[in-house]
């Protein structure tokens, strides 16, 4: 039998394992729920199964187990926070469609300059930026082209010492990175994010605003990028000052490849603006009357629907039309509402409460030490399991966790989350680093070299960021 059926039986033989174990008496509701748990992680870990179809296994199993109610269960997968990422995706396709994110990227790398390393931090910036608003997968894909491109400008040959190889080696993993880390400076940037605010609304009713989010995580943003940079273009892959003979024509003659900035465009443009307003400045629409429950969600939605609304002025239909939802990631969406009901399951069967319980009896290591403990595992952890299922399964735990240390319930859980967005090590530990490896122009032991230092870099850097900026969150 091949190792595909081995893992396919074995989530579920696990579960039923463990509830003969229960139906004998021997075990209750919370070593059941950790069986489901632990069939979801083997199923999501191995994607023998869909991601979005594993993510559906708590809507059977809990009414039977009697975990949750039918509809209890359901409510998970239709959580606000859900439609806010929704919105996200349809805006992010949007500017693909219409070639905005290539405009942004050409035109930032232009400005930034033709030397090597302004090179890399031009490109670095477009894909950071980029990632900020639509997924790093497909910054990742619109920036590889236009970076190799710039590569073979090069004409890289054996007597060079080196010299491209390392501008080579440092331009993709500058794009590949700067996609993994920008994406957590707002809350649809990057799935963990979304999975952190849903958690904190459902767990605490902790409500975490996208204006909040972006104050508190775009100056760690910044200097983890500033890290990045350095470690890659003055660390292990120094490269040279003489400018790239040939990039400024490249650049222009793509650019002018886009023609006039159009009205698809423009329009789109309008919309994106007037959608991340709207986000950052809520606090205070909300004290005007008649606005004082708009949430981020519904501005999101109402985002999206625009784009399905208004006219392209271009082709005489609209900006976005239905087919093109289906590029949406809906499994991630499922895998989202999947997150919530573990969450919720192990909420009602006192599993978040006793491994609270077990772990709060261990405070030698200090608010900063379990912050610096839950930084490092969730970074090293994301480099072989989903970021998404990593966050899902492991914030409600550590809720329980802060909880029972009499700390608030997300002193833990944000750490977490900004870990799950540091993978930098290996080509399958996200789509970015597995997009660049693919072109061929880099080394495993290159990514990994770069990945052991950037990982211990960033591992400290969100302990002790968080350590001094968390609480303005928290409170």
């Amino acid at each position: 039998m091949k190792t595909k059926n081995w893992i396919l039986l074995a989530g579920p033989a696990i579960f039923l394992l463990t509830l003969l174990v229960k139906n004998s008496g021997m075990a209750g509701p919370g070593f059941v729920m950790i069986s489901i748990l632990a069939w979801m992680l083997l199923w999501w870990s191995s994607r023998v199964v869909p991601i979005g179809i594993t993510s559906l296994l708590p809507i059977v199993l809990f009414p039977l187990l009697e975990i949750e109610s039918l509809k209890a269960t359901a409510q998970n997968y239709a959580s606000p926070v859900i439609f806010l990422f929704f919105g996200g995706f349809v805006l992010g396709i949007a500017i693909e469609k219409w070639g905005l994110h290539k405009r942004i990227s050409l035109n930032i790398i232009r400005i930034s300059g033709f030397t090597p390393r302004r090179i890399i931090l031009g490109s670095m910036i477009a894909s950071a930026f980029l990632s900020m608003w639509i997924s790093n997968t497909a910054t990742t894909l619109m920036m590889l082209p236009i970076g190799l491109s710039i590569i073979a400008l090069l004409e890289i040959n054996k007597g060079s010492n080196g010299v491209e190889r390392n501008f080579s080696a440092a331009l993709l993993l500058g794009i590949a990175y700067a996609a993994n880390i920008g994406g957590m400076a707002t809350v649809i940037g990057t799935p963990p994010n979304l999975v952190l605010v849903a958690m904190a609304e459902d767990i605490l009713g902790f409500p975490v605003e996208f204006s909040d989010w972006v104050l508190f995580a775009f100056p760690l943003v910044l200097i983890l990028f500033l890290f990045v940079f350095l470690v890659l273009t003055y660390v292990l892959f120094p490269t040279r000052k003489s400018s790239i003979s040939g990039v400024s024509d490249l650049l222009r003659s793509e650019i002018e490849k886009l023609k006039g900035f159009d009205a698809p465009e423009r329009r789109v443009t309008i919309v994106f603006f007037l959608t991340a307003l709207l986000w950052i400045f809520r606090g205070l629409i909300n004290r005007v009357s008649f606005f004082e429950n708009l949430s981020d969600p519904m501005i999101a939605v109402g985002g999206a629907m625009l784009l399905f609304i208004l006219p392209d002025g271009h082709s005489g239909g609209t900006l976005m039309k239905w087919r093109d939802a289906q590029r949406i990631p809906w499994e991630i969406l499922l895998l989202f509402g999947g997150g919530l009901a573990i969450a919720m399951g192990m909420s009602n069967t006192g599993v978040m409460t006793a491994i609270g319980n077990v772990i709060g009896e261990q405070q030698e290591y200090g608010m900063l030490g379990m912050v610096f403990l839950a930084t490092m595992a969730s970074v090293f952890l994301t480099e072989v399991m989903s970021n998404v299922a990593l966050v899902s399964v492991f914030i409600p735990i550590s809720i329980g966790i802060s909880q029972s240390l009499g700390m608030p319930g997300l002193t833990l859980a944000i750490p977490i989350t900004l870990g799950a967005s540091c993978a930098f090590m290996f080509p399958i530990s996200t789509p970015p680093n597995a997009i660049v490896y693919s072109s061929k122009k880099l080394g495993m032991v290159e990514m990994v070299k770069a990945g052991i230092i950037l990982n211990l870099l960033s591992v400290m850097t969100i302990s002790f960021y968080y350590w001094i900026q968390g609480k303005a969150l928290l409170d």
